[in-house]
């Protein structure tokens, strides 16, 4: 065990988990526990950087760790917990909110997004909390970051942070790695399918989610946009729709492109569109049953983020007290 690589990575409890997440995430969780050893925690601190309705907030972490357990990430393998119930995750922000650049948090592309679409809540958390990415990662002596390939500019941003600390005061912190899922990485949204599928994009039937109702599944992918052409091939730059769907059939049913693009040689977009909804019906059904079998049982959910936070904080509180020592903090 100690000879493994340690994985970190997690989920903003903002909504349910996608169908992106699950494919380009979630999927490929279950089955690293046998390679590395990997913490998953249900980021909460990151998602107040937007308004959050509190009995809504509780409900959605509850929920994004027992699709967590559903998805196959057994806890008694995995350390599995909730951000906040590590305090260490906050404590150590602050003390990188003093070694990161104004200019690097300006130029990171998701403050940009995130501002245009929040501009009446422009707040310091939503500038600064790349500096509480980077404390979720360097806790951990992490090696490995899963990511999508959006995302890779917030690990390079935590290894900067991470030399300029160590070049201050040693070999504090371990320099990680993002870790690039080859397929699945990137799914697209059904309604726009040049930007990746978002929770946040749920309203205009683009986005599926783990807990949507079969009907609601299938009328997604019905209407999902495609082009103006019937030939189902895999074709990213000119055919971005039915691109993105190729990608999520494969994914659901392990058949590459080219066996897919032969299964469906003379039929149209209307076959294939229902046939796609289908495989992520049945992908999805088993994991939306079990996450609701998990959260009736609320002594279990209680045991693992209990058991997980317990886990977590022992090796977080001795990097805390390493850094605290070094920036020369008086220890208690």
């Amino acid at each position: 065990m100690e000879n493994k690589k340690i994985i970190l990575s997690g989920i903003q409890p903002s909504g349910s988990a996608t169908l992106g997440s699950y494919l380009g995430a979630l999927k490929n969780w279950a089955s690293l526990s046998s390679e590395f050893e990997c913490l998953y925690m249900v980021v909460d601190m990151h998602a107040i950087t937007t308004r959050q309705v509190p009995a809504e907030l509780r409900k959605l972490q509850l929920e994004q760790l027992a699709q967590f357990v559903a998805c196959g990430i057994d806890p008694d393998e995995n350390t599995l917990f909730i951000q906040s119930h590590v305090p260490a995750h906050a404590q150590l922000a602050w003390v990188l909110n003093c070694f990161t650049m104004f200019g690097e948090l300006s130029r990171m592309t998701q403050f940009k997004d995130k501002s245009s679409k929040n501009a009446e809540n422009i707040n310091a958390g939503l500038f600064t909390y790349p500096a509480l990415q980077a404390a979720d990662i360097l806790l951990y002596g992490t090696d490995l970051v899963p990511v999508g390939a959006d995302q890779k500019q917030h690990v390079e941003l935590t290894r900067d942070i991470a030399v300029r600390f160590n070049g201050v005061f040693g070999d504090v912190f371990k320099i990680p790695e993002p870790y690039i899922p080859k397929v699945g990485a990137k799914i697209m949204d059904l309604q726009t399918p040049t930007k990746k599928m978002s929770k946040s994009e749920v309203a205009d039937g683009g986005c599926v989610l783990i807990m949507d109702k079969p009907e609601d599944i299938m009328r997604s992918f019905k209407r999902a946009k495609t082009d103006s052409e019937t030939e189902v091939r895999f074709d990213q730059e000119n055919k971005p729709g039915i691109s993105n769907l190729i990608q999520i059939y494969s994914c659901c049913t392990g058949k590459s492109f080219e066996e897919i693009e032969n299964e469906f040689a003379g039929k149209g977009y209307g076959e294939f569109k229902p046939c796609v909804g289908e495989a992520v019906v049945e992908l999805l059904r088993p994991i939306r049953e079990e996450t609701e079998r998990l959260l009736a049982d609320k002594a279990y959910m209680q045991e693992v983020y209990r058991k997980g936070a317990e886990k977590a904080s022992y090796t977080a509180n001795k990097t805390l007290r390493k850094v605290y020592k070094k920036l020369g903090f008086i220890e208690k």
